[in-house]
């Protein structure tokens, strides 16, 4: 990736202000999420589809693997491939078909579960915990440099 930027979640507002710049300036690509169990991954992304403009619940995909949706004539998917015993499943459940969508967002939690059976990361947060309970430190890897400009100019 060529930017890296980090930065310090201390609460859940800043998480929120996050997820609005995120999906004002990424709404289609490929996301990995990592971090523990409890990091903050699918909270982030629950306020990112909402940011999209989702109403409604965001539920982790934990054992239905992926939630797909369709905000505003978008689709997004959000994996969650914790539970994945061997890459190869996500062949057998198809794949393929969610990847094939064209200007899709594919958001993935645990992605080296993965494999190759899913695509490279246009960004990666890599979501840390601190000694701190709600303290977050996020390690954001992209390409975009518009993205990486609002982050600059948000977190400086």
């Amino acid at each position: 990736m060529q930017y890296s930027f980090k930065l310090s979640l201390s609460n859940e507002q800043d998480t929120q202000k996050l997820a609005r710049i995120l999906a004002q300036n990424f709404a289609q690509g490929v996301i990995y999420l990592i971090g523990d169990l409890g990091a903050g991954k699918t909270t982030l992304t629950r306020y990112w589809l909402q940011q999209l403009g989702h109403q409604g619940a965001v539920k982790s995909p934990t054992y239905t693997l992926v939630e797909p949706y369709k905000i505003q004539g978008k689709e997004v998917f959000h994996f969650d491939l914790y539970r994945l015993n061997d890459p190869y499943e996500l062949e057998l459940m198809g794949i393929r078909d969610y990847l094939d969508i064209e200007n899709a967002l594919f958001l993935f939690e645990w992605p080296s579960k993965g494999g190759d059976e899913i695509p490279q990361a246009d960004m990666i947060l890599n979501i840390l915990k601190t000694d701190t309970e709600e303290m977050r430190e996020v390690i954001i890897e992209l390409n975009d440099v518009a993205l990486y400009t609002q982050l600059q100019e948000n977190y400086a």
